[in-house]
């Protein structure tokens, strides 16, 4: 992997992780995706407009396919995410669902699009994965039965590793393969979801105006921080990938995870700091192989 795909795969995943940090402090729900959303759409429009006014004009049937499929798998995405992070710890789902995204994304790309990532990117994906697994809870995950709010954080974080492997396929493709500006892509796919939201938010605001009026006053903030970062994030990945194989791409990503472990469990007072600063060493090192691969 070139140094400037590594690089802004690290910046990445530092905002990554603070974001979704904000995002489990809101404690947000379907209203909170509308503020994001929303947010992006009016931010990020000048810069969008500016860069790919014309693009966004000659888009093809098959690339305006590809947008709205992916605009559907982030859809599903967030939901799953920000039901995980009401039920179960932040450092529960996050890491198993960034853990199993990747995993899958390095299957589908070797099985489908012919990606050979050598021996050396083998090592890396084998690295952040058992990262991932003992920042999860290492043996505490052979015990989960016992635990709901465990149990609940490996259902959800693992049903948002398939959508994160859904969207990072179909991106990867639409940047790679159909050549959809990375900033166009992601304004659209987040001006798109709106649609799709903003009957449920309409009827919520019918049925108790003063109980929504509380959670835009409460929750606001947290989609602020991530209508800023999530955007600048994803760009910078959707960048790597034109640069580097997405079987390197998507689990050099998971360094996201050392940030949250530092940054989450101090912010959110979640415990095992000492094994989940060793997980976060077993990423480091595997993102270190990704980048030698």
């Amino acid at each position: 992997m070139s140094t400037t795909a590594l690089a802004l795969v690290l910046c990445a995943a530092l905002l990554h992780a603070t974001w979704n940090i904000a995002a489990k402090k809101a404690g947000g729900g379907d209203s909170f995706m509308v503020m994001g959303a929303a947010m992006v759409g009016v931010l990020w429009a000048p810069l969008a407009m500016a860069l790919c006014w014309h693009e966004l004009w000659a888009l093809t049937a098959a690339q305006w396919g590809f947008v709205l499929a992916t605009t559907l798998v982030h859809l599903g995405y967030y939901r799953c995410l920000l039901t995980g992070y009401r039920e179960a710890d932040l450092t529960v789902v996050y890491p198993v669902a960034r853990g199993t995204g990747p995993l899958i994304t390095v299957l589908v790309a070797v099985l489908l699009l012919g990606e050979r990532p050598g021996w050396l990117g083998g090592l890396g994906v084998a690295a952040v994965c058992g990262g991932v697994f003992v920042l999860a809870g290492g043996p505490r995950l052979l015990r989960a039965s016992a635990d709901a709010r465990l149990r609940a954080g490996l259902r959800w974080g693992g049903l948002t590793g398939l959508f994160i492997a859904g969207y990072s396929v179909l991106d990867g493709y639409a940047v790679k393969v159909m050549l959809i500006s990375p900033i166009l892509l992601d304004w659209l796919t987040n001006l798109l979801r709106l649609p799709f939201l903003l009957p449920g938010e309409v009827g919520r605001w019918r049925r108790d105006a003063g109980g929504q009026q509380a959670v835009w006053r409460t929750q606001w903030r947290y989609a602020l921080v991530g209508a800023v970062l999530a955007p600048i994030g994803y760009v910078m990945v959707l960048y790597a990938l034109t640069m580097a194989p997405m079987s390197l791409v998507s689990p050099a990503r998971e360094v996201s995870l050392l940030f949250a472990a530092l940054i989450g469990g101090r912010l959110l007072g979640e415990g095992d700091r000492w094994l989940r600063l060793a997980g976060a060493a077993c990423i480091a090192g595997g993102v270190a192989l990704l980048a030698a691969a």
